[in-house]
């Protein structure tokens, strides 16, 4: 019954700050900037990425609280300290690509995700093999996404500058 307590509490806690996350600033289609860039042939159209990032999130939760739920795990502390850190750089890129146009920061905060990603799957496969499988697809779509990023970076070298900032008026007078 553990696991079904952490569960309830973890997989909609990860949910919700992922969706506050892309609520933070106008992202995907929403935003005008994004639509404005060079995109590489591989871009999914724009619903695939809140339909993924929401499976993924609600993947990862469900991976934290198979940990969280092994109680007296030696390196669950670690595990732990790990998956908030990625989480944390996860939450941190959307704001960074879409609201400060920093594509090149972006990618390098993926490189971090993914780094951080890793070292926590790693650690949840040494508690619950299953909680390692759950954060596989993630692992894969960070891959992805970096490829995406990077393609975006070559392709839209004045990125930063294409479209003023959501803090500038747009004024019809």
């Amino acid at each position: 019954m553990s696991f079904l307590r952490w569960a309830a509490v973890i997989v909609p806690l990860v949910l919700l700050l992922g969706f506050l996350s892309g609520r933070t600033v106008a992202s995907g289609d929403d935003s005008a900037w994004y639509v404005a860039l060079a995109k590489p042939s591989f871009t999914p159209p724009g619903w695939v990425f809140p339909v993924a990032w929401s499976i993924l999130y609600a993947m990862m939760g469900a991976a934290m609280a198979l940990v969280l739920s092994a109680r007296g795990a030696r390196l669950r502390g670690l595990a732990t300290a790990l998956f908030v850190g990625q989480l944390a750089l996860n939450l941190a890129w959307t704001p960074l690509f879409f609201g400060a146009h920093k594509v090149d920061a972006a990618l390098l905060v993926i490189v971090g995700i993914l780094g951080l990603a890793l070292m926590t799957t790693i650690v949840f496969a040494r508690i619950r093999r299953a909680a390692a499988w759950l954060m596989v697809p993630y692992l894969a779509w960070l891959l992805f996404a970096g490829a995406l990023n990077w393609r975006i970076s070559v392709l839209n070298p004045d990125a930063e500058h294409l479209v003023p900032g959501g803090a500038a008026s747009q004024m019809i007078g």
